[in-house]
């Protein structure tokens, strides 16, 4: 079952079904004191190494598990919803793995958004797979897909370190945070196009001149835009963006991720194998995607950010899986 809506970052995409209204665009807010907050926590944490903020991650961790915080619900929620098969025992255990990764993952920020970057980049423990990523981009313009696995942000920062790379963000909740994120993500060679039309074009235009375009292919793209395809059982919200860029440039498709390991992180580069990624028509492409993703999140089901709700936009006449006492959460 697919159900298609338009993608509003792709110029010129076709509807499928009538669209159900286009949720607001979420409006960045001038918080200039939560702003300065932050930035003196994070460059505090900072002072820490690799290690103690892994600690106090996992600590972070045990908290959201023992309670029942937001991430715990939507934690649980989500490996229920995709891995139903698993005895409830066994699925208890990945989500509080899964929530002890989560706390490391925020811990670690202060360093990869902070820390010099040839302290960030001395992380690197392995590369797996780099040769033929090098290989293919040197014969052109390479898409590359980052999804929430693992450090997404340790990713992002050693592909610019190797090669030109343009990806697409969204602007911070906090207006006056765009900045520092800005300088934080693009200080190892990257350069940051907004989540628009343009930032399409500019998606387009590196992948003619044989440089890398990045983009975070599990976000929920908003009500009124992407394709309800399965994700790792239900259907979820999907960017059409990925297939289509495919279809314009035929440009190869790699994955990364960084594996979170002792002292640092393993980066992995994965070809893209799911022939109906090419196949023409839209749907089919889309759900070959999203199976590309989950082989990668198989491989380490509790470093895959659950506590997202990935699933918070439905196909119509589906409940909210999110839904708590009569009321829907936001987020």
């Amino acid at each position: 079952m697919v159900q298609e809506q338009q993608d509003p970052a792709e110029p010129g995409g076709g509807e499928v079904h009538r669209r159900p209204a286009r949720e607001p665009k979420k409006r960045s807010r001038s918080r200039p004191l939560a702003a300065t907050l932050n930035c003196i926590a994070l460059r505090a944490a900072a002072l820490l190494p690799l290690g103690a903020l892994r600690a106090v991650g996992r600590f972070g961790g045990r908290v959201l598990a023992a309670f029942d915080t937001r991430e715990r619900q939507v934690t649980r929620t989500n490996l229920e919803a995709c891995w139903p098969a698993l005895e409830p025992a066994a699925r208890a255990r990945l989500e509080r793995a899964s929530l002890l990764e989560t706390g490391q993952t925020i811990a670690e920020f202060a360093a990869l958004w902070c820390w010099p970057a040839p302290r960030v980049l001395a992380l690197v423990r392995e590369v797996r797979g780099e040769e033929a990523f090098l290989a293919a981009r040197a014969r052109g313009g390479v898409l590359l897909l980052t999804p929430h696995l693992g450090a997404w942000e340790f990713s992002g920062l050693y592909v610019a370190s190797r090669v030109p790379l343009t990806a697409l963000y969204k602007p911070p909740p906090i207006a006056e945070m765009e900045v520092f994120y800005s300088a934080a993500r693009e200080r190892t060679g990257a350069r940051l196009v907004p989540a628009d039309a343009s930032g399409v074009r500019a998606l387009h235009r590196a992948l003619r001149e044989g440089e890398v375009a990045g983009v975070l292919p599990d976000q929920d793209p908003g009500r009124g835009s992407g394709l309800f395809v399965p994700f790792l059982g239900p259907l979820a919200n999907t960017t059409t963006l990925v297939v289509k860029l495919l279809e314009k440039t035929g440009a190869p498709l790699f994955l990364c991720w960084s594996e979170r390991v002792a002292g640092g992180y393993r980066v992995h580069f994965v070809e893209a194998s799911e022939s109906d990624l090419r196949c023409g028509d839209v749907a089919r492409a889309t759900a070959a995607m999203n199976r590309e993703l989950e082989r990668l999140i198989r491989s380490a089901p509790e470093q895959y950010l659950w506590s997202y709700k990935r699933f918070r936009n439905r196909p119509p006449g589906e409940q909210d899986l999110y839904r708590r006492g009569g009321d829907s959460e936001e987020g």
